[in-house]
């Protein structure tokens, strides 16, 4: 059995040591409570552009609505390349409790490798240029007085362009509670396979904590990774879509008990139903059913139902003809093929998207000129 203590940020203690990562379009309310009603943990809103927060652009207002259940563990990543705005930003969420709910914890992301995100100098482009990297950690962690600061980040850009070391330092001494380190390369997006080996030495580098992320697919993924690595905890991306339950197991597996959950069909179509009456609640019933859409593919995954039914699932438009749809499928034991197997996006490695000249100066302090992003998402 490999044991993991809790895990503490500052005051913040996550028992075990699992996070939900911020994913955009996916770690809304509605997600976030149902990943919760399975398991504890840290459940971490969809990334928040600051300057669209400063700016209080309405919808970024909406995506960082606490639900009732996270008013002493509300957590939001922020995004964001100048460190005034970052400071800023966090004052309003600190400060002013601009959310509704003071956050218990804040992170900032350095680890996106999506272009539009890249070619402005942020997400995981921003690290190499590690000047800019401490001020905006450290006006962050200023701005954040008790509630704790972790950073996520990359390996590095490339294989030739590494920051991760660098990036672990700044955040330990810039007061950062810790960093996840997502075991790619920005040019890998989400293709290959993660490499664990540069989260042990990263864990050997620094004496904050260390979170493990990339390719932890099930519980006993979860396991191996904190044997191998040493990290402190486990952060949680594509492996949870269409299976909330994960985090069920991943509390059993760090508790010592070998339980894991394989739903049957007819188990899996209530969780369906339940996702997409959140989401009901959460934007009314025409959206609420339009945006658990996308989720349909990772739900069904493995499972036999006829492609006619499929098309239909994933145009539904009402929570009654989901509920007829799903209850027309006949129940099945869950299919184990697909364990271990990747979910979500992935696509081939590729060179990536930077401002010009980039990669001249790595002790520039300057934000790219326009690099805000003007709307949260990403």
């Amino acid at each position: 059995m490999t044991s993991l203590p809790a895990l503490k940020l500052g005051t913040l203690v996550v028992d075990p040591g699992v996070v939900l990562a911020p994913m955009a379009g996916i770690t809304n309310p509605a997600f976030r409570t149902l990943c919760r009603e399975f398991g504890a943990g840290l459940y971490v809103c969809e990334m928040i552009t600051t300057r669209a927060l400063v700016e209080r652009n309405p919808k970024t207002l909406r995506m960082i609505r606490a639900t009732t259940d996270e008013k002493d563990a509300f957590s939001v990543q922020l995004y964001g390349v100048d460190p005034g705005t970052v400071g800023r930003a966090v004052e309003m969420l600190v400060d002013e409790g601009v959310a509704g709910t003071r956050p218990a914890h804040i992170d900032l992301n350095f680890g996106c490798p999506v272009p539009k995100v890249t070619r402005k100098g942020g997400g995981s482009a921003l690290p190499w240029h590690r000047v800019l990297l401490r001020n905006i950690v450290r006006e962050a962690v200023r701005a954040a007085g008790d509630v704790p600061v972790t950073i996520k980040t990359r390996i590095g850009i490339d294989a030739d362009h590494v920051t991760y070391l660098d990036a672990g330092r700044i955040a330990q001494d810039e007061g950062a509670a810790a960093i996840t380190l997502h075991g790619r390369t920005a040019d890998q997006l989400y293709s290959g396979t993660a490499d664990w080996s540069h989260i042990a030495r990263l864990v050997e580098a620094v004496d904050i904590p260390v979170l493990g992320n990339g390719d932890i697919w099930e519980a006993d993924d979860a396991l191996r990774m904190v044997a191998e690595t040493g990290c402190a905890g486990v952060v949680i991306g594509r492996g949870c879509l269409g299976r909330p339950w994960l985090f069920g197991d991943l509390a059993a597996a760090f508790a010592g008990r070998t339980e894991r959950t394989l739903p049957t069909f007819r188990e899996v179509a209530a969780i369906m139903y339940r996702h997409a009456e959140l989401l009901t609640e959460e934007h009314g019933e025409p959206h609420g059913c339009s945006d658990f859409r996308k989720h349909v593919a990772w739900y069904l995954k493995g499972f036999s139902v006829g492609g006619d039914v499929r098309r239909a699932l994933a145009m539904v438009s009402s929570l009654d003809e989901l509920a007829g749809l799903l209850a027309g499928i006949p129940d099945q034991p869950y299919p184990t093929a697909v364990l271990g197997a990747p979910r979500g996006r992935t696509s081939p490695p590729r060179p990536v998207a930077l401002p010009e000249g980039w990669l001249a100066d790595r002790d520039d302090p300057r934000p790219p000129v326009g690099a805000e992003l003007e709307t949260s998402g990403g």
